[in-house]
């Protein structure tokens, strides 16, 4: 059972080192590693932890990630982010990138891999035949490996699948293990680059972004640490790009630089 000490000691760096605040969670701490940490010959928390800081392949430090992000996610998850990207942000980025043709999306919460595969279909569907003359592809990252695994392997179950269209369902997947599992088709994974990345370190961009996905993510974050990231990600965009939260989640409307189009969807001012 984890000490109050050991406890501190996991949320503390949790905390500092990915932003993801852990300080109510002591069950779940537990609950999720006891086992791995005593069938793996370490007496407690301590060593398991004192291990991982000496640990300098990182091994240890992505089971400990792994262990304690919680992804939960399916398609069609808040559907009306995709309409609207559909209807309203792809027509504007359409006419304004025409020249350049070259469109920078980044899901920054893509778990095992359900939300940028949806948000390349919603890509492919509505260029159609002009998709191949466009750069649409969507940068997907986690701070999990073990999700990420499962996202660039891209199958997914029948009961998975069962919310999307059944033209969509043709097109994007291939059915394998007698229609139990679907395979992502090639064509849709090249759509998708899938990397490992923190939130809490410097952004890499090295072009301002068009359109963020950061949906239910920020839910594990405080105040100061949301506000902070929020701005790095204002930082980070093109004038009049769009950012997408999730729909229980809120941006404290007197501090954010984003004007707020609906509740959930944001967007930075034109010319700036």
């Amino acid at each position: 059972m984890i000490t109050e000490e050991e406890f501190i000691r996991v949320s503390t760096y949790m905390k500092q080192h990915y932003g993801i605040d852990l300080s109510q969670k002591k069950v779940i701490i537990n609950g999720r590693m006891e086992n791995y940490i005593r069938s793996n010959g370490w007496k407690n928390f301590n060593e398991y932890l004192d291990a991982m800081q000496a640990d300098r392949s990182g091994t240890l430090e992505k089971m400990l990630v792994n262990f304690l992000t919680t992804n939960h996610t399916y398609f069609m998850r808040e559907f009306e982010h995709f309409d609207y990207l559909k209807k309203v942000v792809l027509p504007w980025l359409k006419t304004k990138e025409s020249n350049k043709r070259d469109l920078r999306i980044w899901c920054g919460a893509a778990s095992t891999g359900e939300e940028p595969y949806m948000i390349a279909m919603v890509l492919v569907d509505f260029f159609g035949m002009e998709h191949s003359k466009w750069d649409t592809k969507v940068l997907a990252t986690d701070i999990s490996t073990k999700v990420l695994q499962q996202a660039i392997a891209g199958v997914y179950t029948a009961d998975q699948l069962k919310n999307l269209p059944e033209q969509w369902k043709k097109h994007f997947f291939t059915p394998i293990a007698g229609e139990m599992q679907y395979m992502v088709k090639g064509d849709l994974k090249k759509e998708v680059i899938f990397r490992q990345f923190n939130l809490m370190d410097p952004f890499p961009f090295k072009k301002k972004l068009h359109v963020v996905f950061l949906r239910n993510v920020m839910i594990y974050f405080d105040d100061k640490t949301k506000k902070a990231l929020i701005q790095k990600v204002y930082d980070s965009m093109e004038p009049g790009g769009y950012l997408f939260i999730g729909t229980t989640e809120t941006l404290d409307r007197n501090s954010t630089p984003f004007q707020i189009i609906q509740p959930s969807i944001f967007r930075k001012k034109e010319g700036k």
